[in-house]
């Protein structure tokens, strides 16, 4: 079989080493049909160039063919989870395009339990037993390449129709913050761009993916896209009181609901900060759960009149916009906890989903203060708005909640949460921030064991920015992951840490992980962008910094990161035009002395440096040790790089393969810095 190493195949057939001779009976086949096809025979896999040829083959062909059987494990070959990683990195570009992938199980049996990404299960598999290849496959492989009588040619010539189509779609706190800002304003277009849910890798290393069900024995796969059918979204409930001044209360109980509905282990549920993006936009039902990949979605709605609580509910299937229940409850105040949790469990029953383990409870740290709940609420509902004031009230709301109940633990934790935010944002000190948040989040779970995967994840943040302990962050973040292990948060702590100590696949595969359930949180999309570029992969950094611009455009962080990205890529100018649309003034200094420099405007650049010495010196250290080593001044970078020590500045987690201090990378103090800290020298 003639090697193609330097040419495109219109179809790339992936494939696990002991699934080699079924993948050549296959690949055979289809270029008996006059399919070209991409199929690495090499003995050896691995090293720049194989890497660059493959992100080329998979970025450039029309159709993706995964070879899957039960051995097949893309943790145990790092070349196949790379190949498959691409793909579905790839599918973004195409805006959740699903006519590229076409999965094939080569079983002899049913029982086929590949861990392969979740994107994979929303497609109907094809069934080839042993890689044996009737001719109808070689056929349907042609129909979806939209090729003819004529020969199939390359994936930018010879695809047409639905393929084509899709190729031409274009997909505020600071980086160290673990508070989910709700994007605001998402446009038409934007909603065109967002990530899709089934783009990304399921987290595999915790828990092995679910048996899937293949699909029936026959050569015709199917190309369209079908989101899990036990999968759904809530979306916040519309606040129908007469004043229209419940807006935390109707949020609050669609929240719980969500909160409750992700108890169901066969339940994949969407995180909230994705749920609520949708917030006020005039949008179908139908559009929503495409966007978010989900089969159903709940809506519904909160009048409240004194004592009195009216919240109705619907259950939509949104195939076909059907609606498989719906309730009015017509309660006393006092009944919301009890009403919740039957609101919970009809859905669950409607959905036909059996529960292990008892009914359904109402979200464990709770409490039954009806006074206590609303003013958690209305903390919580302030802290989601992220301003100085909002910040400040939120806290205040969470303490008056606390005094209420002590033993209100998810008060504790949401406290915890508040410290963190107002330290990750310079308003408190960070050796008393930072030991506060540990402190309350241990309180939360002393209180509430069950909040235990939400606490291990806020030590193991702890542990990262102000202890600089990775054993210790570690540890905290394998706890969190082993009880909850598609927890969003969860994944994007562990992605962040990963990323610290340099190691970008692991990063990678966590924040895709994440986004499975949270798809357009802004804040992990930014820390995907951040993985790319410090791993050197700028063009996917720039590429997801710019889809972030559309999915969350006051996203504080996106132009100053573009920014920096567009400089590593030789870009001045652009980088420039970028940083100085940053409306913020501090974080428009964090770069600006650098594009300025590398833009010829040296003399500029000495004043903006001047002016990022005011605005960062005392708790921003390292970014302007950053600029001094993107200058080549070693000792003043190494100055301020210790004084950023001295500061337990929080930033030096991002000091891990940052291009900017590339000018120090053979300077033996610069090294022994690194070492200090106990982090990667290479």
């Amino acid at each position: 079989m003639p090697d193609q190493s330097h040419s495109t195949g219109a179809v790339f057939l992936s494939y696990a080493s002991q699934d080699a001779e079924a993948a050549g009976r296959i690949c055979e086949t289809l270029r008996a049909a006059g399919v070209e096809v991409w199929f690495d025979q090499s003995a050896l896999r691995s090293g720049d160039a194989w890497d660059a040829q493959i992100r080329k083959q998979v970025h450039e062909c029309a159709l993706f063919l995964p070879v899957i059987s039960a051995s097949t494990d893309a943790r145990t070959e790092g070349y196949f989870r790379r190949e498959w990683n691409l793909a579905t990195r790839r599918l973004l570009d195409m805006a959740h395009d699903m006519a590229f992938l076409v999965p094939v199980v080569i079983d002899e049996t049913r029982d086929a339990d590949a861990r392969v990404p979740e994107e994979f299960l929303g497609v109907q598999w094809t069934r080839l037993p042993g890689g044996e290849t009737p001719p109808a496959f070689a056929h349907r492989v042609r129909q979806l390449l939209g090729a003819d009588s004529a020969a199939t040619h390359t994936a930018h010539s010879g695809v047409t129709g639905k393929i084509e189509r899709s190729a031409q779609k274009v997909i505020s706190a600071r980086p160290g913050s673990r508070w989910r800002v709700r994007p605001v304003g998402l446009t038409l277009i934007v909603l065109s761009l967002i990530l899709g849910g089934g783009l990304f890798w399921r987290y595999q290393n915790a828990t092995d993916m679910p048996a899937t069900t293949p699909a029936p024995t026959t050569a015709e796969p199917v190309a369209a896209a079908a989101p899990n059918q036990k999968s759904i979204a809530v979306l916040p409930f519309a606040d129908m009181s007469e004043k229209k001044d419940q807006e935390y209360m109707s949020d609050g109980i669609a929240e719980e609901l969500l909160n409750l509905l992700s108890q169901v282990p066969e339940l994949k549920v969407i995180a909230r900060t994705s749920s609520f993006a949708f917030k006020g936009e005039k949008i179908e039902i139908a559009e929503i759960a495409k966007k978010l990949n989900v089969a159903h979605v709940v809506e519904g709605s909160v009048r409240k009149s004194g004592n009195k609580l009216r919240i109705t509910v619907q259950l939509i299937r949104a195939a076909d916009s059907t609606h498989l229940w719906s309730e009015t409850y017509d309660r006393p105040l006092n009944d919301i906890f009890a009403v919740q949790d039957e609101i919970a469990g009809a859905i669950v029953q409607a959905l036909q989903i059996r529960l292990a383990g008892g009914d359904l409870s109402r979200q464990k740290g709770g409490t039954q203060n009806l006074e206590a709940y609303q003013l958690y609420l209305r903390g919580i509902s302030a802290q989601n708005q992220n301003t100085q004031s909002s910040r400040d009230t939120a806290g205040e709301y969470l303490e008056q909640a606390i005094k209420l109940d002590p033993n209100y633990g998810r008060a504790w934790l949401g406290l915890a949460a508040n410290v963190n935010l107002k330290t990750d944002n310079g308003v408190l000190d960070p050796n008393v921030g930072y030991p506060r948040v540990r402190q309350l989040a241990q309180h939360a779970m002393q209180l509430s064991p069950a909040l235990a995967a939400e606490v291990h994840s806020w030590l193991q943040y702890v542990h990262m920015v102000w202890d600089w302990d990775w054993d210790a962050a570690e540890a905290e973040g394998r706890r969190a992951l082993a009880i909850d292990p598609t927890n969003p948060s969860v994944l994007t702590g562990a992605g962040m840490l990963a990323r610290t100590l340099g190691r970008w696949d692991e990063s990678e595969r966590y924040l895709l992980a994440a986004l499975v359930r949270d798809p357009l949180d802004p804040y992990t999309v930014w820390n995907l962008g951040n993985t790319y570029y410090r791993a050197g992969r700028f063009a996917e950094s720039e590429s997801t910094y710019r889809k972030l611009l559309e999915l969350a455009p006051d996203f504080g962080w996106t132009r100053p990161y573009l920014g920096k990205t567009l400089l590593a890529q030789g870009k001045p100018e652009a980088a420039l035009a970028m940083v100085q649309q940053v409306v913020d003034e501090g974080w428009r200094l964090l770069f600006l002395p650098v594009v300025l420099q590398e833009a010829g405007r040296q003399a500029e650049a000495d004043e903006a440096l001047k002016a990022q010495i005011v605005q960062w010196a005392d708790t921003g250290a390292f970014y302007v040790a950053q600029t001094y080593a993107y200058r080549g001044d070693h000792d003043l970078a190494l100055e301020w790089l210790e004084r950023a020590y001295r500061q337990k500045d929080a930033y030096l987690v991002e000091i891990t393969g940052d291009p900017m201090f590339k000018n120090l990378a053979d300077d033996p103090r610069y090294k022994a810095f690194l070492r200090k800290m106990k982090l990667p020298e290479g």
